[in-house]
């Protein structure tokens, strides 16, 4: 995943592509040239890991109802202003203790914690691609699943290398205008939207989430842009979470998105044809429930991280046959 060009080092991992001097970083703090190589300096080094519901990345058609062993390092391709987990993602290679968890201790402690996939999450995973590369081929040798929750900002080279053992893209979509990622994130849109779609046609489960910040990304224009875009390169049937803002980090001044906001994004998202949208951190909502778009019947109930499926038979749907996208095992 490097070019040497004289005394540099081209990084190809991320769209950013950057040209690393000897001593240097990258922009995500974490890949770094030493004598003329390209290193990856965090590999195997850990600063949080948890067992989760896997609702909680949010996968909802992924795995429902099971547990997921999360790994998360530091270091992120992204500035978000509004990182909800700053702590980590924007912290410097010794400015956390950090554990070292090789890929098969990785392996062996998701085993024995009986969640049925890994995922690599809490800070940007593109940028641990070695490490979640070695692990993941691993994992499947040992039939769990594979889970990136991603900034999506990563190159067809480096996802084509991964599709053999990556089961999951978790996707955020946190805007739909270039603006947006260049002024809040320091990216770029179009990259995002090409992973995505390759990510796709290299068989990876796809679900979506927009942080919806009022005044900043919710221009009902531009939700329904970013909707149509989804129903028409992934599909009517794939699965668009639409989650409430709160104040953090650097950007404090807008307030939490209003509930009215996010149930017309929900309304609206069905209107145009999409078939699964969801609503998150919202305490006690029943817009997290998974419904048949043929019949309307209860399939997947959800409460907090819970889940319970009371309306599937596999995948299809108990009362009127309609198959559901959704991976049961």
């Amino acid at each position: 995943m490097w070019i040497g060009e004289d005394e540099a080092i081209r990084c190809c991992l991320c769209p950013h592509g950057c040209l690393i001097r000897e001593g240097s970083q990258g922009i995500c703090g974490v890949r770094g040239n030493r004598d003329g190589r390209l290193y990856a300096l965090t590999y195997g080094k850990v600063a949080s890991v948890a067992i989760d519901p896997i609702e909680k990345k949010p996968l909802f058609h992924f795995l429902p109802g099971t547990t997921t062993y999360s790994l998360g390092g530091i270091g992120c391709t992204f500035r978000c202003r509004h990182c909800q987990n700053w702590e980590i993602s924007q912290a410097g290679i010794d400015e956390l203790p950090l554990r070292q968890i090789g890929p098969e201790e990785g392996v062996l402690q998701a085993e024995r914690s009986g969640a049925a996939s890994i995922t690599w999450t809490y800070n940007e995973p593109t940028i641990w691609h070695e490490y979640a590369l070695d692990m993941g081929r691993i994992a499947r040798e040992h039939d769990l699943k594979t889970i990136y929750v991603t900034n999506g900002y990563i190159t067809e080279e480096a996802l084509n290398e991964l599709s053999p053992m990556l089961s999951a893209f978790r996707v955020d979509l946190k805007a739909f205008n270039d603006d947006f990622y260049a002024k809040i994130c320091g990216g770029r849109l179009q990259p995002v939207l090409d992973a995505t779609i390759r990510a796709d046609e290299l068989g990876m489960h796809i679900e979506t989430v927009t942080l919806v910040i009022p005044g900043v990304n919710d221009d009902p224009g531009e939700i329904d842009a970013m909707i149509r875009w989804v129903i028409e390169h992934l599909g009517p049937d794939t699965p668009m979470h639409f989650t409430r803002y709160h104040p953090d980090y650097r950007m404090s001044d807008p307030p939490a998105t209003p509930l009215a906001t996010l149930e017309r994004i929900y309304h609206r998202a069905l209107e145009l044809g999409l078939e699964y949208p969801y609503l998150g951190n919202i305490a006690g909502s029943s817009y997290e429930d998974t419904r048949c778009p043929s019949c309307g019947a209860d399939l997947i109930q959800r409460r907090g991280f819970s889940a319970g499926l009371v309306g599937l038979d596999g995948d299809r749907c108990r009362n009127c046959g309609h198959r559901i996208p959704v991976v049961l095992g």
